[in-house]
């Protein structure tokens, strides 16, 4: 497949049920944390060593969930497409951005967000994350 970036990505959840999302330096949507898994690593091992540079979080991988592979536009970089291994990680600790993250914010499930989002996050991701916490409408 041309021009794909093949990232790691995490639907982090607090104990209230509320996932994160982060922003990048100089770009406007909201995505999950995570980033591109490099040459000689596996998805949880990017996914481990991008939760700790961007977030300062430390997981332990066995508790990382794969929930599968999704497709979208990226959204940061035109002409391309993202192919996420998305895993669910329950967290309770604090996230500190850092690296490229410039901000985060935590969405629940039951709440419209008022910002851009990335393809991937607002068309496959958010969706499978308001079934899995099956808030009550």
């Amino acid at each position: 497949m041309p021009n794909t970036l093949r990232i790691a990505a995490a639907l982090l959840i607090a104990p209230q049920g509320r996932t994160l999302l982060v922003r990048k330096r100089g770009t406007v949507a909201f995505m999950q944390p995570g980033g591109k898994i490099d040459a000689g690593e596996s998805p949880v091992e990017a996914l481990v060593r991008e939760l700790h540079e961007e977030l300062g979080l430390r997981i332990d991988p066995a508790q990382a969930i794969h929930l599968g592979q999704f497709s979208a536009p990226a959204a940061n970089e035109p002409g391309y497409q993202v192919q996420a291994e998305l895993f669910r990680v329950d967290s309770a600790e604090a996230v500190t951005p850092a690296a490229e993250i410039e901000e985060v914010v935590w969405l629940a499930a039951d709440q419209a967000p008022a910002f851009e989002l990335a393809p991937l996050t607002r068309d496959l991701i958010l969706p499978l994350y308001r079934q899995a916490v099956s808030v009550p409408r």
